[in-house]
């Protein structure tokens, strides 16, 4: 994928505070920087990363995501990173047999963004690469957040597990439609505009004896119109199709 930096643009801030348990490499913390930021998370706290802080290998890593490692904060202790929080989720794959509440991420999302809302502050904790969160780290937890993935095979790295939760996080807030039709230079058409170019190529249709059945014209204009209805066409891309007609036929609209 190309990239989606855009400094012209505005950039979302702030969102529940991650906090990275012993995380082995600088360029797992950089890939997670990277992650928070495409999601509008600034807040990162670490709790004794392997190789030290600051690393120059995360900053590498973060593409630009520096706004979220200048400002991380380092622990000793994850009891330390989570003391000022309210509300803390923390991220495992086992159950454990421990007596605690699981939900997915888009309940954890909803969750959050309802408490972040009314004013708490709240985080979520990420445990080490290889062995996850310590079941002392899991009891500082309101609730446990497990993703439901291939049981075989549900192994997520820790920049996919932040960048999962992350935009759970972001659909919950104020998200731009799924699909934006962009015109360019053009505008889309008009109902008036679209109707006068139905008219002209139906009546080429009806001229060259496409409505060979009489009964059936109705359906076949409307299964037409449909396809057309369903191209969302700019205004531009309608007076196109009125020269193809005109080009295929010899014949400008309205003419013989």
């Amino acid at each position: 994928m190309t990239s989606g930096k855009d400094p012209n643009r505005p950039t979302i801030t702030g969102g529940p505070t991650v906090i990275l348990v012993q995380p082995q490499m600088g360029e797992n913390i950089g890939a997670c920087a990277r992650a928070m930021l495409n999601c509008g998370l600034t807040e990162l706290r670490l709790v004794r990363p392997r190789d030290g802080w600051p690393n120059e290998k995360a900053q590498a890593n973060a593409s630009g995501a520096d706004l979220v490692l200048d400002n991380a904060k380092l622990y000793e202790t994850t009891a330390e990173a989570v003391a000022d929080l309210q509300v803390v989720y923390a991220t495992t794959v086992r159950t454990r047999g421990m007596v605690q509440e699981f939900v997915t991420p888009r309940v954890a999302a909803e969750e959050l963004r309802a408490r972040y809302t009314a004013g708490h502050t709240v985080g979520v904790l990420f445990g080490p690469e290889r062995t996850g969160l310590v079941n002392d780290d899991l009891t500082l937890a309101d609730k446990l957040i497990t993703v439901p993935l291939n049981p075989s095979f549900a192994s997520l790295n820790l920049a996919q597990a932040v960048l999962l939760i992350g935009y759970e996080w972001f659909q919950t807030g104020e998200v731009p439609p799924e699909r934006v039709l962009h015109t360019g230079q053009s505008r889309p058409a008009t109902k008036a505009e679209l109707l006068n170019f139905f008219e002209h190529i139906e009546g080429e249709l009806e001229r060259t004896g496409f409505f060979t059945t009489p009964e059936k014209r109705p359906s076949m204009v409307r299964n037409l119109r449909n396809a057309f209805e369903r191209m969302q066409m700019t205004e531009q891309e309608v007076r196109t199709f009125h020269g193809i007609l005109a080009s295929l036929t010899g014949r400008r609209k309205g003419g013989t």
